[in-house]
């Protein structure tokens, strides 16, 4: 269960990344798993600072976020997002229905959602979010994804190492932008599994291992060691 045959199905979301802020992980995690189901890159934040960190570094295509936030107003956080990045779709979730709250919102974003929500709901609402926001026939220009010496083009998909080019296939490439991603924390084998190859319930495939040894020959090749092993727990950037 590859990326083979993806593109065609992606349609006007191909590729389009989506930054959940969410402080309750059990629906964080219900909203991230979704959105992956149907092909979207996801990250995900549960404060204001943290949501504001990740955009800096990835430009989103879209913004779901929830109102209530433990450091700060899920609505200022919109206003600033939308300051940086004035095409980011933004889609507010809010377990308070009151108009003028409601009103309040869109006036900045696109859309809301009051919780409790239907989850297909909430990926049919982002869809059609970015069908006017992102035109199918665009492709979006992103600054490149950096860490130490590497630098992921997230418009070409090439990467390079301390200037020169890295040759990667697609899985490769994946595997190496969820990684950069997510710096500074280990990565569990099983959250690679399901990011990058869509696996589910599958912690004893050897693939993350073989696809990480194949990282590590071309990476190596061109400087210091850049993965590093937790044993029984999973791999992140040295």
């Amino acid at each position: 269960m590859g990326h083979e045959g993806e593109a065609g199905d992606m349609g006007v979301h191909e590729g389009a990344t989506v930054l959940v802020v969410e402080d309750e992980p059990s629906i964080a995690d219900v909203l991230a798993i979704a959105l992956r189901y149907h092909r979207f890159e996801v990250m995900t934040a549960g404060t204001v600072r943290g949501a504001l960190t990740l955009a800096e570094r990835t430009r989103p295509d879209a913004a779901l976020l929830d109102v209530m936030l433990p450091d700060g107003d899920g609505r200022a956080l919109g206003r600033e997002l939308r300051e940086r990045q004035p095409d980011l779709a933004l889609v507010f979730l809010t377990a308070r229905d009151a108009p003028a709250e409601i009103v309040g919102a869109l006036g900045f974003g696109d859309d809301y959602i009051t919780k409790p929500f239907n989850i297909d709901e909430v990926v049919a609402r982002i869809t059609a979010v970015l069908r006017r926001t992102r035109p199918a026939d665009v492709l979006p220009q992103r600054p490149p994804l950096r860490y130490g010496d590497l630098e992921l083009d997230e418009t070409t998909y090439s990467v390079h190492r301390a200037g020169r080019s890295v040759e990667l296939t697609p899985t490769e490439y994946a595997l190496l932008r969820f990684l950069v991603r997510n710096e500074g924390r280990i990565v569990p084998k099983e959250q690679l599994l399901r990011h990058v190859w869509q696996y589910e319930h599958s912690a004893e495939s050897t693939v993350v291992e073989t696809y990480i040894s194949y990282l590590r020959r071309k990476l190596d090749a061109l400087g210091a060691p850049v993965i590093t092993t937790r044993r029984g727990v999973g791999y992140g950037l040295a």
